[in-house]
């Protein structure tokens, strides 16, 4: 795939090693060679065993929460230092240009102020990746899009949509006009048009009041329902609650035969499995641009991998050939 130029190399984090490895068996090259980890006090360092002087590098790490090879927890502040001291390393060994690959850029949810004295976190994050050296970023559904203008660098927001338009149209070919998307909350609107839109569907939306953070009430169903197949989209699941919610709502209030439910990242904190397990839900997709939650099972969920865009995202910057392809 890769065919001219300097070489490129791939490296990975410690947060999401599977989805870097199946990004290089998509591009044909070897994963690189580093060592990623921490002293005894639980400062993190980087080992690069391989020159990079000259090379065009892609570090892949997820910004999310990770249990490394050894099973130990991490939180997301580890996954960001690795990132940071990888990309730091990369720079003083003169690497020709570094892209930051986050599939999962966390710390999005605070994009703007909303009360006196709130942080700005998603500012401040892109303000250190940009400081550590990256080059460029390449990640995936930012919980908003206007977090690509905080950085001064280039950046790529890959849309995970086309990939659950073709998981969709094959799923409900034999039913699909009596198929519906519906948006979990008012915020995400647009998104559920534009995948709508793309899968020939009408849209309806679920309207809530959310009380405080991570829990939701169910206020009124926009649009009829009823006897349809309903596929639900969001940009993450976090608790579970607000998707869960409007579930059981779509079914009860709304009357809806079935509800699937797709989420580009699935974070699933605290008790979101069970929730998801005890929900009326019949399925959840994400991606796996947050790797499945170690010893954690659920017969609701399943993953769709991300490698293959991915890969041909960065085939496009190597190249250095139009990304927006990956758009349509």
């Amino acid at each position: 795939m890769i065919a001219h130029g300097k070489d490129i190399k791939v490296f990975t984090g410690n947060s999401n090693p599977q989805l870097a490895s199946d990004i290089c068996k998509e591009l044909g090259i070897p994963l690189g060679t580093s060592e990623v980890g921490a002293f005894s006090d639980g400062e993190n360092f980087a080992s690069f065993y391989e020159t990079v002087r000259g090379s065009d590098v892609f570090v892949v790490q997820s910004t999310c929460s990770f249990v490394d090879k050894d099973g130990k927890s991490h939180s997301v502040n580890d996954a960001l230092m690795e990132l940071l001291i990888m990309i730091d390393a990369l720079k003083r060994a003169s690497a020709g240009r570094i892209t930051a690959v986050i599939p999962y850029f966390g710390y999005a949810r605070q994009d703007r102020k909303t009360k006196p004295r709130d942080p700005i976190s998603a500012k401040l994050v892109a303000d250190l990746i940009t400081t550590a050296g990256a080059d460029r970023v390449l990640t995936m559904d930012l919980h908003a899009n206007q977090i690509q203008g905080f950085f001064d660098i280039p950046v790529d927001n890959l849309l995970g949509s086309p990939i659950f338009v073709d998981h969709f149209i094959r799923k409900f070919a034999a039913v699909h006009a009596d198929t519906m998307v519906v948006s979990p909350d008012v915020g995400s609107v647009a998104r559920a048009r534009a995948f709508a839109q793309k899968l020939d569907m009408p849209m309806a939306i679920v309207d809530k009041r959310r009380q405080k953070a991570n829990s939701s009430e169910v206020m009124n169903i926009i649009g009829d329902v009823k006897d349809k197949h309903v596929i639900l989209l969001d940009d993450m699941v976090d608790t579970g609650g607000s998707l869960c919610h409007a579930a059981k709502a779509l079914v009860e209030l709304g009357g809806a035969r079935d509800v699937t439910a797709c989420a580009s990242h699935g974070v699933l904190s605290g008790p979101a499995v069970q929730r998801i397990s005890d929900s009326v839900l019949d399925e959840v997709i994400f991606l796996n641009t947050i790797p499945p939650k170690a010893g954690v099972h659920c017969d609701k969920i399943k993953y769709i991998s991300v490698a293959h865009m991915f890969a041909e995202a960065i085939s496009h910057i190597y190249m250095e050939t139009s990304v927006s392809p990956l758009f349509l």
